[in-house]
């Protein structure tokens, strides 16, 4: 059974923080994890994806597999290298801090068993330019014109929202 192994070194996240997102996707395989990740608010989800990512593409061109037959069969998350730092206290004291680091290791394998339906379709997300429509002259003369009768109404709005925002920010820091 062919296995690859990728690894990602020196990640500035702390590895408890990493580990959350690494249980999430163990043993699954590699078009779920993907879905999952992509989906995942954490921090950490992204590096890890990327990692995922890059463990495919090396399966698929340099062992020439197939990429729906993958499965995440390992992935571990360890300490790496801390660096210390010192936060000042009042009368003259300074708090250690660790900032810590971790590497991240993913080992793919091919599953031995048939090809299942794929859960879920991960559709790459479309840049900016591609999702701008044309719009035709008719269109453009009536946006001109709402414009025109939301600026009497947009300034009161704008007042109400600086506002808001002023006292938001004014606030003392902590």
């Amino acid at each position: 059974m062919i296995r690859e192994t990728v690894k990602l070194n020196h990640l500035h996240i702390a590895p408890r923080k990493v580990r959350l997102v690494a249980n999430l996707i163990k043993n699954l395989p590699t078009n779920e994890a993907e879905a999952q990740l992509m989906i995942l608010p954490k921090r950490s989800a992204e590096p890890i994806l990327k990692l995922l990512k890059s463990g495919v593409a090396n399966m698929v061109n340099n062992r020439k597999m197939d990429p729906e037959k993958l499965v995440i069969e390992k992935i571990t998350v360890d300490g790496g290298p801390s660096l210390k730092r010192f936060l000042p206290r009042s009368m003259g004291r300074a708090t250690p801090l660790l900032k810590r680091t971790c590497h991240v290791t993913i080992v793919l394998k091919e599953s031995s068993g048939k090809k299942k339906n794929n859960r879920f379709n991960t559709v790459k997300p479309k840049k900016e330019k591609e999702t701008k429509k044309i719009m035709k002259e008719g269109e453009r003369s009536s946006k001109k014109e709402n414009k025109d009768t939301e600026s009497k109404e947009g300034a009161i709005t704008k007042e109400n929202k600086r506002g808001f925002v002023k006292r938001f920010f004014s606030r003392k820091s902590v």
